[in-house]
């Protein structure tokens, strides 16, 4: 592992986790407020999938699992903007300053998977 860069970060040198699991040991560097709050959405939506299924083993109306579930995926894709946005902010901005450009397509692969 590497040395933290002046401001703190280790991106540049460990890019915050993108792309495969085979590349080098990456880690980001959350604030401990955001950090907390992903925790707790994550936390919920644990709790909402417990919930769907005990929706199901109650035979609960199809639709109103579906909602359940509906409401399961806004609240993942939410974790992921989130996510998505600090590592525009500073992963990426670290790398592509540190000469890394390749971190630009590495970002268009996980945007995309994050758009299925």
């Amino acid at each position: 592992m590497t040395e933290p860069r002046e401001n703190g970060h280790h991106c540049a040198d460990e890019a915050c986790p993108a792309g495969d699991s085979a590349s080098i040991e990456r880690r980001s560097h959350h604030s401990e407020e955001l950090k907390g709050n992903l925790t707790r959405r994550l936390n919920r939506i644990e709790g909402q999938i417990r919930g769907i299924k005990g929706l199901i083993d109650k035979d609960t109306y199809c639709d109103d699992v579906l909602n359940q579930i509906a409401a399961v995926q806004s609240a993942l894709n939410s974790v992921g903007r989130l996510l998505l946005e600090g590592h525009m902010k500073s992963c990426i901005i670290e790398r592509i300053q540190a000469g890394e450009t390749e971190v630009v397509d590495e970002l268009l692969v996980t945007v995309n998977k994050l758009m299925k």
